[in-house]
Formats: structure tokens, C-alpha cells, sequence
């Protein structure tokens, strides 16, 4: 095709390539290259990076005018796109053979000014990295004024920006001056300095900050300063790895990602942004992850590309109410230099690159994200989230690299188009747990009667995935060994647990022993619990004095030990020792304080109308003091955390309220009360859960009716789950007449799993699961366990899942009468699985599909397989795409396949397969009676193989498809039915489909 054709025809496809990220750098290194070879005059050039006007608007400007050039400019139009483009959206141009290869252009004019058009490109390159070092030079010689150098350092500019920029007034300037700017390249090549922080010498004074930031830092990090604050634990003694991972698949991660991963380029979708994201739920464990990591910088251990951290609690930033520039934001609130503020500062404007700012909790900030209101300057004042927003977009110091963490509600489409990757917390692993609970307790022995504890009650054990969590249980041990039979079960349970520890561990009076140990502190649970309804209802994490006094709270409250003071502020300011925490006496005034009017539980439970209408104005506004203007204000703004911590009060009232713990409220609040709010929690649920119902869309005529669980939906079963009542789930599920329920996506780990189970096991007819991509692991799967008998299928994909869960849930599965299909790709699973699967083929004479794909099974998983299948005579579906069986494997299946009477469909994709196991499947597609589809596809199969699959085919007209690649030997030979499709970039790949 001629490429003036090509630029013609696909143009969408050229605008898209050229302006699809949002930026404009593919567009300007084509606009560099194009001036370089003269197909763009100087005029050309301005006409279409006309400032202001829309990017996409500016390439249709150039995709006009090179038309109306010829071919010949398309042609070196195609190779410059061909250079510039990432290899992705190349190929999807498949621009290859369309274009000439780009020649470097020699500089035949002697004009110097000529020569910075003719080598643009190169100097483009060179000059990113040193441009404080040319403005320099520029200045010395006379050519530059400082206004000319404040221009080209424009704070919005990206640092390819800068360089055109310079290059642009460079040339304006004439020869002189572009003579001292390539004399000045020519000497840092020579010199072989590239400016890099290798051998970059910062001034004497930005050293001594960054020695006092680093001082600053460590001090603020050493301890543990999240919820285990009180107890002076060293972050280096108690850090325990959590588990990440990335929100979007990386095929370049071989190995569990690191701390240092995060701000590596691993895993990077965005390459024009410089804001990571790291979320995960309340309780993850992402403050103490980001504390590691200041202490790591600032112990020299780690992140040693960059010069400054700059840590920022947002929390902490909801209190400023003053406006300020970024300059003051750095210094007012992170270390305060002792002199040469200016200098210091101009130095990180200078090297954006070597700075890192990190910023904890964007979900509680008061205002939710938006990128309406554009700032580019760093010198001017604006409100402190305004200067947090335009931080993390970009438009403020862009090339730093930003930190961010937040719950995952928080974060909307609106923040992930400015987020270079995002990377998910997903709270302790079960190796995690233990070595946490080692690490806590110094008495080994303490440590191990814990986890036996934990290993009993596997319903504590999953909550001990969330660290917060974990901590609890850990703090709590001597609770948790003298419980015996009434070992916590839900999320409620742990917390009344912590509760029970702090007041009677800081109680004076010792009569606190036995049920009445709340209503002897009734006053205590009243003042915290007002201060942290009060403090959710307006965005509020961290208290002034003045506000403890007008909830009541004392001095003697303090010290009980769940508000702590923090220490980095003025006067004297107070939080709750976690997020979580701060809920949980929320919901404890809900439950037992005489001041809560009628609505509130119902509006708690009603999110819909909490996000259409205002969730604090409706919900808390009652009861918030009215004189209070300031906080009345604040009600009415409606944050992705006040919805969490809404959902997570809610989770609280439902577990309060339950039957099993009305004993502990017999002295605290009338009995009728009690009741009435108990009423109120298991409409709202019923109601709810009839919500979600009706919501499901009638089938198609001949599919199943499918269900796709809503948000919301998940938090209503954890809340049915926390009352512990078989009525309300029966009643609840009493009514949901599904054939598949779909769980996709939707952060489910193993306590989840649990009030799943808890509440599934009450529906009426069979169910099939499906919780692909969640965060399930093998704990999560054997609380899975109890609802298994009204699962026909379970599909569980890439949810980290080992040989050792599979054990539990094939002995669970092969009991249950309508379990008959399950799916386990992408997981972890070996060969020591497969023999509980073929013992599952022996014994279920009516199981249907068996999908392993994607895991770790070799040639001996293939056979164990076999002994089963030889057995079998049910199987429809057997997948084991993506493994290794080779062609052991691979004849062991054809062995105990070759005359089956119910196989329809098996998939062998990807698994070594060459010659000889092809001629033994051979053996599959002559003699069974029921085989309708083969997939052999990357595989090696030569020749003689597909000669020995196409002669079967003589002898089978029940086969529907069999597809087949082949890597070495293209068959080439006709057969009737078949179709050849070419891969037109590899004549030696050919696709062969034999249909009939």
C-alpha cells in the first residue's frame, strides 16, 4: 500500500497512536525527526503546535499537511512513527513495509542555528538530563537573560519540553548562541559527565538537607506508628511482608513483587505518569508499608535513586486550612531547611527526577480527587488538596516521583488515568501470619500456643490476614487461650476482644472481671464513641483537645489506650489508634447511646441513597452539635472514605446487635431498645439483600440465570455474617433463585470466603460459583467448604490456590452431590495435586469438567490423571492448556481417552507436545464416539504429526474442530474441510483448523 494511501486509510488509527496516552511526546519526537530531514519548514512547525489548542487537534493539522505533501513526505512521516511508537501500537499499525528506514541527515549548511534543526532529535536526548548546565553557559556567555531561563524551566514542562523550548530560543537567539550551546554538548560528550546523580555534586547546603530530612525521616519511622504506636515497637524488629501484586497483568514478573518494585518501572502502564497508587482495604497494612520504606531511604537501605523523601500523612494535611505553595508544603510540613530555603528548592525543580514524595490515605482526605482546577506553578498559593491533586496528575513538579496510598473506593476512573501502575495490598499471607505473630511475641512459646490457637479455628485464622487484625489477636493472646469454646469468629468478636483487654488492663478496679466489665466503663465507650461518630460524620481523623472536651472524653479516657497523641504537631492533637478502630466505637454509640434517633440505622444500611443525597447530612447530621457551623459545613461533603468507614460501621452495628451478644448490653441500654435496633439491622439486611434480587435481569431464552454480584452486596452478606443468626441467611437466600453467581473482581480473601459460605449454604437449589481473579489461597478455600453441597460448580481462577487447599476441597467435593464442574487456571498447583483429582475421577461417576489450566503439571501430574480417567466415564471438559506434560503426558491421556464415550472437549494448549503425542491423540480422534473439539495449539508438532491427526479424521465425522500451530514444519498438504489461515509476519506459522 502507498503511504499516502496508508495515512489516508488509517488515520484513526494514527491519531489514536499519536495521542492516545494523553501526552504529546509521540507527537513532538515526529515533529523533531520531520524538521530534522526538512519535510517541516519553521512555519509548518508553529502552524500545528499552536499553545493551547487540543493535542489531537494539532496531529490532524499535520496528518493534513503531509497529504497535501505527497508520498514521499508520508513515506518518512510512516518511518518517524515507526521510531517513535512503542513496538505495541507499531504492530498494531503494522507499519512495517511501509515505510523507508530513516537516514541521519548531514548538515550541509554552515550555518550553526541550521545545525540545531538538523540534529534535533540527538539534542532533544542530550539535553533532558542537563538543562540547569546550558541555561548555565547560555547566561555566562551573555546570550541568556534569567527570564530566558525561567521560560524553558517552566514547571509544566516535561523534561523533553524544556529541551525543545531551549532549542526554540536558542535558535531565536542566532549563531552565537547556538554555537555556545553545542560547544557545551560537545564538552560534557567529551568529558564523558552526562549530568546523572552518579557525578552530580549538589550544593554544600541541599547536603546538609538532605541529612536533616533523612534524620527527620528515620526518627519519624523507626517505630512502629500505626495501630501497635503505644507499645514502642521497632518497625525493624515487628515489619512483616505483605502481599502484592499488580492491578494489571505483567508478563515480566517472574518473582513476588518488593517494596523496591513499587517505585520501579515494573509493571508500568502509563509511562508519561509518575504517580504510583498502592491500595487495599482498611487494615492492609499501607501505612506501615510506606513507613518501611521511609525508614529504608532514610537508612540508606533502599530507594537510593532518589535524594529527598518527602513523607505527607493526609490525614495530617485535612488539618491545614491555610493556602500554600509547593515550597511550603515541603518545607512547612515534612523538614524545615535552616537556611538557603531558595537554593535547596531550585535544586529540586532542577532534578524532579531525584525527589520522591510520598502520600499516605488519599481516601481521607475531605475532598475526593478531581483534576478540574489546573496549577503549574510551584511558587503559588492554592488550598492543600488542590496542590495534592495537581501533584499526583502532573501538572505540578512533573518528573517526581509520587507515592500514593488509598482504599480501594476511593479510587474512581477520574485518579487511574494519572497513575503510571497501580499495585494492590493484599494483607498477610499464611507464612506471613506466622512470622508476624513470632515477631510479636518474645517468648517462643506464647507464639506457637497462638497459631495452634489460630490453626483450630480457621474462621480466626482468615481474619488474621488482615494485619490489623492479626495484631489484635496477638495483643489479645491471653484472651484468646482462655476462651476455650467461645473463640472469636467474626470481625465483631476480635474487636469486643480488644476492647475487654484495654479497659481491663487499665482499669484500677479489678471487679471488672465477668460480663460487667463494659457497664463498668460505660462512660469511657460513650465519650470515645461520640468522638468517633462525630469525627466520621465530617471526615474527621484526628482531634484537637477542644473537640475530646465537647465529647466528654477525659483524661482517664485517654489513657485506656486507644486514643493516641501525635507527636509532630503544635499543640496537642489525638487519633484513634487505627481507622478501623475509630469505626468500631462509632458503631458502639449507635448501639448504646440514648442520643441516636430512629433513622440512623436504617440510613446506615441504605448506601444508595447515602451517595445520591449527601450519606452524612442523612445519616450523622442529627446528631452532630448544631452550633457548630465549621463541622456542619463539612457534613454535607460526601467522601469515597466516609462510604467505607459507613460500610464498616454497619459490619459493626450488625455483629453489636447480634442475639449471642445481648448478655454484655443487659446493663448498658434498655432490653425493648436493644431489640428494636436489632429489628431495624435485619430489615435493612433483608431489604437490601431484595434489592440486589430483583436487580438480576431475566435469562435469554436456553441460558442459565446468572447473577453479577453488585457493590454493596458483598458487604451485606459480611453483615449477615457478623449477626451469626441461620434465620436471617435463611431468610435472606430464601428468596434468590440463580443458577450461577458470579463474584469476579471483587477483593475476596479468605474472610470473605467465610461469610460466604455462611450465607450460601442456605440457598434452596444448587448454585455455580464463581470467584475468578480474587485473593481466595488455600485458607480462603477451606472456608469455602461449608456451602460446597450447593455448588454444581466452582470456578476459582488465579487466585492463588496451592496443592494443599486442593486437598481439602477435592475430600470436601467428592462428598457433595451436585459438585460436578470446578475450574482451577492459573493457580499453583503441581503434580502433588493431581492424584486427588484422579481419585475424584474414580469415585464421582457423574462429574462433568475438569479446567487445570495454566499451573505447574508435568508428564507424571498427566498420568496420575490418567489412572483416574481410565475410570471415568462421565468427564465432558478436560482443560490443561499452559502446563508442561510433554509427550508422556500427553500419551498417557490418549491411552485412557482413546475410546471415550463422553469426552467432548480437551484442550492441550501450550504443553511440549510434539510428534509422538500428536500420533497418540491420533488414537483419540479415530475411536471416540463423543470428542467434538481438540486444541493442540503451541505446541511443536511437526509434520508426521498432523498427517497421523488427519488420517484419523478419515475414521471419525463426530470431530467438529481440531486447531493446530506449528513452529517448525508448516503441513502444507489439502484436505477436504480444511482451512489454512497464514500469520502474515511469519511465513513459517500457519493456523490449521479442520472443521467439518
Amino acid at each position: 500500500m502507498f503511504a499516502q494511501e496508508f495515512v489516508l486509510k488509517q488515520r484513526t488509527e494514527i491519531l489514536h497512536a499519536l495521542c492516545s496516552s494523553g501526552s504529546a511526546e509521540h507527537l513532538e519526537r515526529v515533529l523533531d525527526i520531520l524538521l530534522a530531514q526538512g519535510e517541516l519548514t519553521w512555519e509548518d512547525y508553529q502552524n500545528i503546535q499552536v499553545p493551547g489548542r487540543p493535542l489531537f487537534t494539532n496531529a490532524r493539522q499535520l496528518l493534513d499537511l503531509l497529504y497535501t505533501k505527497g508520498l514521499d513526505s508520508c513515506g518518512l512521516f510512516l518511518a518517524a512513527l515507526k521510531q517513535v511508537l512503542p513496538e505495541a501500537q507499531e504492530t498494531g499499525l503494522s507499519l512495517s513495509g511501509c515505510s523507508p528506514n530513516i537516514k541521519e541527515k548531514e548538515a550541509q549548511s554552515t550555518s550553526t542555528t541550521q545545525m540545531l534543526l538538523t540534529q534535533r532529535p540527538s539534542l532533544v536526548s542530550k539535553l533532558q538530563s542537563c538543562i540547569n548546565g546550558a541555561l548555565q553557559a547560555l547566561v555566562v556567555e551573555g546570550q541568556f537573560t534569567s527570564r530566558d531561563c525561567d521560560e524553558v524551566r517552566r514547571p509544566i514542562h516535561t523534561p523533553s519540553q524544556q529541551a525543545r523550548c531551549l532549542l526554540d530560543h536558542v535558535s531565536s537567539k542566532g549563531d552565537l548562541a547556538a554555537k555556545v550551546l553545542l560547544n557545551y554538548i560537545q564538552q560534557k560528550q567529551e568529558s564523558g559527565s552526562p549530568v546523572n546523580q552518579k557525578n552530580l555534586t549538589p550544593p554544600k547546603e541541599f547536603l546538609k538537607y538532605q541529612k536533616k530530612l533523612s534524620s527527620s525521616v528515620s526518627a519519624q519511622s523507626c517505630f512502629l506508628s500505626t495501630y501497635g504506636g503505644t507499645s514502642h515497637m521497632s518497625l525493624d524488629d515487628i515489619y512483616t511482608e505483605g502481599q502484592l501484586e499488580l492491578a494489571h497483568k505483567c508478563t515480566d514478573l517472574h518473582t513476588p513483587l518488593g517494596l523496591e518494585d513499587i517505585v520501579g518501572t515494573l509493571g508500568t502502564v502509563n509511562k508519561e505518569a509518575d504517580t504510583v497508587l498502592v491500595s487495599g482495604e482498611a487494615g492492609s497494612g499501607k501505612s506501615t508499608l510506606l513507613q518501611r520504606l521511609h525508614l529504608l531511604w532514610a537508612q540508606g537501605a533502599a530507594l537510593q535513586d532518589f535524594l529527598l523523601l518527602f513523607p505527607f500523612s493526609c490525614r495530617k494535611l485535612n488539618s491545614e486550612h491555610k493556602e500554600l505553595s509547593v515550597q511550603e508544603l515541603l518545607f512547612q510540613h515534612c523538614c524545615w531547611p535552616d537556611r538557603e530555603q531558595e537554593q535547596i528548592f531550585q535544586f529540586i525543580l532542577d532534578h524532579p527526577h531525584l525527589i520522591l514524595f510520598t502520600f499516605d490515605g488519599l481516601d481521607e482526605l475531605k475532598q475526593s480527587f478531581s483534576d478540574e482546577h489546573r496549577l503549574c506553578c510551584p511558587t503559588q498559593h492554592a488550598p492543600v488538596h488542590t496542590l495534592l491533586f495537581n501533584l499526583i496528575q502532573g501538572s505540578l513538579m512533573k518528573g517526581v516521583q509520587k507515592v500514593v496510598t488509598s482504599r480501594p473506593e476511593a479510587v474512581g476512573p477520574l485518579l487511574k488515568k494519572h497513575l503510571s501502575k497501580e499495585v494492590l495490598l493484599k494483607g498477610f499471607s499464611p507464612s506471613g501470619i506466622d512470622c508476624f505473630v513470632r515477631k510479636h511475641h518474645n517468648d517462643s512459646t506464647v507464639a506457637a500456643k497462638v497459631l495452634e490457637s489460630l490453626q483450630t479455628n480457621t474462621a480466626l485464622l482468615g481474619l488474621c490476614h488482615n494485619p490489623v487484625l492479626c495484631w489484635i489477636v496477638s495483643q489479645c493472646h491471653k484472651e484468646l487461650l482462655g476462651c476455650g469454646e467461645g473463640s472469636p469468629q467474626t470481625i465483631t468478636d476480635v474487636y469486643l476482644m480488644i476492647l475487654q483487654h484495654f479497659l481491663q488492663h487499665k482499669s484500677l478496679s479489678k471487679s471488672t472481671i465477668g460480663l460487667g466489665w463494659l457497664h463498668e466503663n460505660l462512660k469511657t465507650v460513650l465519650h470515645l464513641g461520640q468522638l468517633a461518630f462525630e469525627g466520621i460524620g465530617s471526615t474527621c481523623y484526628i482531634f484537637s483537645g477542644i473537640e475530646l472536651d465537647a465529647c466528654g472524653v477525659t483524661e482517664q479516657d485517654i489513657c485506656i489506650g486507644f486514643l493516641i497523641q501525635i507527636k509532630d504537631t503544635s499543640s496537642a492533637h489525638y487519633e484513634f489508634l487505627h481507622v478501623t478502630i475509630q469505626c468500631f466505637f462509632a458503631a458502639l454509640y449507635i448501639v448504646l447511646s440514648g442520643n441516636i434517633d430512629g433513622p440512623t440505622i436504617p440510613k446506615l444500611f441504605e448506601m444508595q441513597d447515602m451517595r445520591e443525597t449527601g450519606l452524612s447530612t442523612s445519616c450523622f447530621g442529627a446528631c452532630l452539635p448544631s452550633t457548630d457551623q465549621q463541622k456542619q459545613d463539612v457534613v454535607g461533603e460526601d467522601t469515597a472514605a466516609k462510604t467505607s468507614d459507613l460500610q464498616m460501621i454497619a459490619t459493626f452495628v450488625s455483629g453489636l446487635l447480634s442475639q449471642r451478644h445481648r448478655s454484655l448490653w443487659l446493663h448498658c441500654c434498655p432490653s425493648a431498645v436493644m431489640e428494636k435496633k436489632a429489628r431495624q439491622v435485619v430489615r435493612c439486611l433483608s431489604k437490601g439483600m431484595q434489592k440486589h434480587f430483583k436487580s438480576i435481569p431475566q435469562p435469554v431464552e436456553g441460558e442459565a440465570k446468572s447473577m453479577h454480584a453488585m457493590p454493596g452486596f458483598l458487604w451485606l452478606i459480611k453483615c449477615i455474617y457478623e449477626m451469626q443468626e441461620s434465620r436471617i441467611a435463611n431468610n435472606a437466600m430464601s428468596k434468590l433463585e440463580i443458577d450461577h453467581l458470579k463474584l469476579t473482581y471483587c477483593n475476596i480473601g479468605p474472610v470473605e470466603c467465610t461469610a460466604l459460605s455462611y450465607v450460601l449454604q442456605h440457598l434452596r437449589t444448587p448454585v455455580g460459583l464463581q470467584l475468578d481473579n480474587n485473593s481466595v489461597g488455600d485458607v480462603g478455600v477451606e472456608q469455602l467448604l461449608p456451602c460446597m453441597h450447593v455448588c454444581n460448580s466452582l470456578h476459582l481462577r488465579n487466585n492463588n490456590i496451592t496443592d494443599e487447599g486442593i486437598r481439602k476441597l477435592i475430600a470436601k467435593g467428592i462428598q457433595c452431590d451436585n459438585f460436578r464442574k470446578i475450574a482451577l487456571f492459573n493457580n499453583k498447583l503441581t503434580d502433588a495435586c493431581t492424584q486427588q483429582f484422579s481419585h475424584l475421577l474414580k469415585t464421582r461417576q457423574d462429574f462433568l469438567s475438569l479446567r487445570l489450566g495454566n499451573n505447574n503439571i508435568t508428564a507424571e501430574g498427566a498420568k496420575q490423571l490418567a489412572e483416574g480417567l481410565k475410570f471415568n466415564h462421565s468427564l465432558q471438559y478436560l482443560g490443561l492448556w499452559g502446563n508442561k506434560i510433554g509427550d508422556a503426558g500427553a500419551e498417557a491421556l490418549a491411552s485412557a481417552l482413546e475410546y471415550s464415550k463422553s469426552l467432548v472437549w480437551l484442550s492441550l494448549v501450550g504443553n511440549g507436545v510434539g510428534t509422538a503425542g500428536a500420533c497418540a491423540l491420533a488414537k483419540i480422534v479415530k475411536n471416540s464416539t463423543s470428542l467434538e473439539h481438540l486444541w493442540l495449539t503451541e505446541n511443536c508438532i511437526t509434520r508426521a504429526g498432523v498427517e497421523c491427526l488427519i488420517q484419523a479424521l478419515q475414521h471419525n465425522t463426530h470431530v467438529k474442530s481440531i486447531w493446530y500451530v506449528s513452529y517448525t514444519e508448516p503441513y502444507t498438504g489439502k484436505h477436504k474441510g480444511c482451512h489454512c489461515f497464514s500469520c502474515d509476519s511469519n511465513p513459517t506459522c500457519s493456523w490449521w483448523l479442520f472443521a467439518f
